[in-house]
């Protein structure tokens, strides 16, 4: 292990060791985590709004946690490994090699060194200051900066070359706990003597990170740098400038990726005998179809949470198209396959919602058939924040995955055989009657009617209401106010890296408040976002109680 390798091995173990503690307070408080680590949508997001677009960023990233129901929460705490180590070493000196390159250096450099054989502490600080502003959401201190200033100028004498130093330096950057954790640092409230408060810049990279997914711009640690952010006012102006922005379609994409477990994707595979079609390019479409749908729901044209459950807009390139078996036409170029192509199903369509799309009745299916309780489970879970209990160690699922049982054609009819067993009634009563609704789509998300020549049947309840199919189950998990709740108690987590406390009238006021908007996600966000729940040090009070 070189001495660069063990120095920063040791630092990212303090960091991570830091990453699992919280403000000083009574057990029965709520947690404040100090420290979360990024998440790799937010590491690509950060990388290309600092240094471009085009930076290739290749490799692997430590796997991330869920923590009640968020990997934004399961980051707190989220310690690296030592193998992890080594893959954002990896990541990050292939990304400084990148910055570097003679065809980036008049982009990124407002500075070009005397002589390119030697140190240019001048110029390297230049550079070193405005990048690590961005990257560690927060301006270098002094001691930071002269610190990589000389490591930068002793190895471009080393080796001849001003950029490999810059390059050293800027990959040991992106492998300090200042990048890869959002570290929350904690200061005297001087508006109110003996309590305690985030600090500006804590405040900055809650913001950026919750709307845009991303570092803080310039102005927001200009706000940040002026105590702007710690005002009302500030903080507001803020909000509405970031919420205005097209940046925040990054923060919606993340949010949502992760609140209906997107990051599954990564291990999404499908029974090539059985789904042909089902390909690597179909994975990647299946995750953006639904993120586009969100997006212009939510973003584009702000419309009512509730409704993306049976909306009948999405987008569609014709590798989906063909799976869904649907007809596009692109009038635009047809020599484009993977155009995306806005799409509305027709009225008395069997689809509609999200609920219908490969994203949700593949991604929550086996590989080579369908599973009507992992379905149920996956909708209970992610959009109803209801939890599942696990299914006792010694199920025998043989009559459940038996497709092939001629006297059970069915998924309803070897899930009604297998849960006569006493140990798995009551699980299944909670799952099986909104995943039975989804049968009319196989394991890769095609439309069907029968199972082995069985007619599928796909009736079901709901809290007392009775569906057929995945139109009908849309329309009651639509009007269900558990998916309203869950998706503003998620979107809370999400930023503040901790569930809210049930009986908070701050947390009461930004759920009415969302309500009252008709249940516009943006507006939550900027509810939240404004909150000062989300940023001071709660009380310590032992009645609090997290929402459940």
């Amino acid at each position: 292990m070189t001495h660069r390798f063990g120095f920063l091995w040791r630092t990212i173990l303090l960091a991570t060791a830091f990453s699992s503690t919280v403000y000083a307070a009574e057990s029965a408080a709520p947690e404040i985590p100090l420290s979360l680590r990024i998440s790799p949508q937010e590491y690509h997001k950060t990388i290309a709004d600092v240094f471009g677009s085009d930076i290739v960023i290749t490799g692997r990233f430590e796997p991330e946690k869920r923590e009640e129901g968020l990997m934004a929460v399961g980051a707190r705490s989220a310690n690296i490994s030592a193998d992890g180590i080594e893959l954002y070493d990896n990541l990050a000196r292939g990304i400084a090699a990148q910055v570097v390159e003679p065809q980036r250096r008049k982009t990124l450099f407002k500075c070009a060194p005397r002589d390119v054989a030697t140190r240019d502490d001048a110029c390297t600080r230049s550079f070193l200051a405005s990048a690590g502003r961005f990257l560690f959401r927060r301006p270098l201190t002094e001691q930071e900066l002269t610190a990589r200033v000389r490591r930068a100028g002793d190895v471009a004498e080393k080796k001849g070359d001003f950029y490999a130093g810059i390059s050293a330096v800027l990959s040991e950057m992106l492998l300090a706990p200042q990048f890869l954790y959002r570290i929350r640092k904690v200061e005297p409230d001087t508006a109110n003597p003996g309590q305690n408060r985030l600090d500006s810049y804590s405040r900055a990279s809650m913001l950026s990170s919750y709307l845009w997914g991303s570092a803080p711009d310039d102005k927001l640690l200009k706000a940040a740098e002026s105590g702007e952010l710690l005002t009302a006012e500030g903080l507001w102006l803020q909000v509405d400038r970031m919420l205005s922005s097209p940046n925040v379609e990054g923060g919606v994409r993340a949010f949502f990726s992760d609140m209906f477990g997107f990051d599954e994707f990564e291990t999404l595979s499908k029974d090539a005998t059985f789904f042909p079609r089902f390909t690597p390019k179909v994975v990647e479409q299946a995750r953006e179809q639904t993120l586009r749908t969100i997006v212009e729901h939510v973003v584009g044209e702000r419309r009512d949470y509730r409704d993306l459950f049976t909306t009948p807009n999405t987008y569609l390139t014709r590798p989906l198209a063909a799976i869904y078996n649907v007809p596009i036409v692109d009038k635009a170029d047809n020599a484009q396959p993977d155009r995306w192509i806005r799409y509305t199903y027709p009225e008395n369509d069997p689809r509609a919602g999200i609920l219908s799309q490969i994203s949700f009745v593949a991604l929550h299916s086996p590989a080579g058939r369908t599973s009507p309780t992992l379905r149920g489970k996956a909708l209970r879970e992610y959009i109803m924040c209801q939890a599942v209990p696990a299914p006792p160690g010694n199920v025998d699922f043989k009559l459940v995955q038996d497709s092939s049982n001629p006297n059970l054609r069915t998924a309803r009819d070897r899930l009604s055989a297998h849960a006569t067993e006493a140990m798995c009634t009551g699980c299944h009563k909670i799952t099986d009657p909104m995943g039975l609704a989804l049968e009319t789509f196989d394991s890769g998300g095609g439309y069907r009617t029968s199972e082995n020549d069985a007619p599928i049947n796909t009736t079901g309840e709901h809290r007392g209401i009775k569906f057929d199919g995945p139109v009908g189950l849309a329309k009651v998990v639509r009007d269900d106010p558990a998916i309203t709740t869950c998706v503003a108690k998620r979107s809370f987590a999400f930023a503040a890296g901790r569930s809210p406390t049930a009986n908070d009238p701050a947390w009461q006021q930004i759920e009415k408040q969302f309500k009252d908007s008709g249940y516009n996600v943006i507006e939550l966000m900027r509810r939240v976002a404004t909150s000062e729940m989300i940023y001071a040090i709660p009380a310590q009070t032992a009645s609090a109680q997290p929402v459940k």
